[in-house]
């Protein structure tokens, strides 16, 4: 199957710039086009390397800056957006349906717009949540008001501290709770509440948050297990080298714990500056260390049945790219964790060949299992969405 995708941008052709340059400044290695703010390069699906009997193929286009995806149980799927900042260059939460259950979208329209950041998106109980960098917003029976959602209901007023690491990652735990990030404003920097955590509402005591896990530098993906404990990915500060410190996969068995931000970082690095030399003992080490620089953002547990019994309960994860590592830049591929008895078994890379060693022609954002047992992949910088199916070779 040969699928070179040439974007259509129109809709949004005279505003797409500032999405792009978005993600041009947390990219590297790009065109001198793209660098003007216009579209990145062609991605040739044949490239992307994946294990025996895999495909991917496109799903859905023109869906600028997609981030995180959740879907519904009439196989809807919302899809949030980053790259506007408010300023309305693409500030939009879409919908997307296969209607006709061929693996390739056939309806979808922005439903949501003039939003802040709407990074994160999560759906429960006939609700969509939608995380926007300054407030985490209800839209009650999102799925009968779709042509009309309304303002939401604004369940909690969130902080804000310059743009750095405010992007939201919404998920809706299986106590109820809605959980999202508060990421630390700067690099590196005192510990200082409520940043560098994530915070969880409960949706009938709007206003009000509480800190579930502290020292978090930078979360934009979780995921919970089986047995209801959340999971999720952490970038590491900058300005420490190509190598160090490395993104972590990280494992919350309870509330209250601590994994190390600003003193310690991947579990076994003391900070130059906050750390000492056993500090590192008193925080919550990673699960899994996924490289330094990968940029690990969304992630999910594999519970289907279309993949082979390894991948049963392994955790993919969306590996953005480095912006960073000048020298032989790491990510741009998605990656999978196998779990045994709550900790990492091993783990690999699963799809790549996004970035070629010269050009970046895709940043996978975040992974979702839908119905049939497929996943599909946000890529930010295409305004697409792939899925990735098996059949045994």
């Amino acid at each position: 199957m040969t699928s070179t995708l040439s974007l259509n941008l129109s809709r949004r052709a005279g505003t797409l710039s500032t999405a792009f340059v978005v993600a041009l400044t947390f990219g590297v290695a790009v065109s001198a086009e793209a660098q003007r703010g216009g579209p990145p390069p062609a991605i040739n699906l044949d490239n992307i390397q994946l294990p025996p009997g895999f495909e991917i193929e496109l799903f859905a286009e023109d869906l600028p800056a997609a981030r995180q995806m959740t879907q519904a149980e009439d196989g809807t799927i919302f899809v949030g957006s980053f790259g506007g900042f408010g300023g309305g260059e693409v500030d939009d939460v879409y919908m997307v349906r296969d209607t006709d259950g061929d693996g390739r979208a056939d309806e979808q329209r922005s439903i949501l717009d003039g939003l802040t950041l709407p990074n994160g998106v999560a759906y429960a109980s006939g609700d969509l949540y939608v995380g926007e960098q300054n407030q985490l917003v209800r839209y009650r029976n999102i799925l009968s008001n779709l042509d009309n959602p309304g303002t939401g209901e604004v369940l909690a007023e969130l902080p804000v501290e310059g743009f750095n690491h405010s992007w939201k990652y919404v998920e809706v735990g299986p106590d109820g709770m809605v959980y999202t990030t508060l990421g630390y404003p700067e690099n590196i920097g005192q510990e200082r509440e409520p940043w560098a955590s994530i915070i969880r509402i409960d949706p009938n005591n709007p206003g009000e948050y509480e800190i579930y896990a502290r020292g978090v530098r930078n979360s934009v993906g979780m995921d919970f297990d089986s047995d209801g404990t959340l999971w999720f990915t952490d970038n590491g500060r900058d300005n420490l080298g190509n190598n160090l410190p490395s993104d972590e996969l990280n494992h919350a068995t309870e509330p209250g714990q601590h994994f190390g931000f600003p003193f310690c970082h991947q579990g076994d690095f003391p900070d130059p500056e906050f750390g000492s030399a056993s500090i590192c003992a008193d925080y919550r080490p990673p699960v899994a260390k996924m490289g330094p620089h990968v940029a690990a953002i969304g992630m999910t547990f594999y519970t289907g049945d279309m993949f082979p019994e390894i991948y049963k309960g392994s955790i993919f994860v969306a590996e953005h790219g480095s912006w960073n590592r000048p020298t032989a830049p790491l990510g741009y591929r998605v990656a999978v964790v196998h779990v045994q008895d709550g900790y990492s078994s091993g783990q690999e890379v699963f799809a790549q060949g996004f970035f070629d060693g010269t050009q970046v022609a895709g940043r996978p954002s975040d992974i979702l299992q839908i119905a049939d047992g497929s996943i599909l992949i946000s890529d930010d910088l295409q305004g697409v969405i792939y899925r990735v199916t098996y059949s045994a070779p």
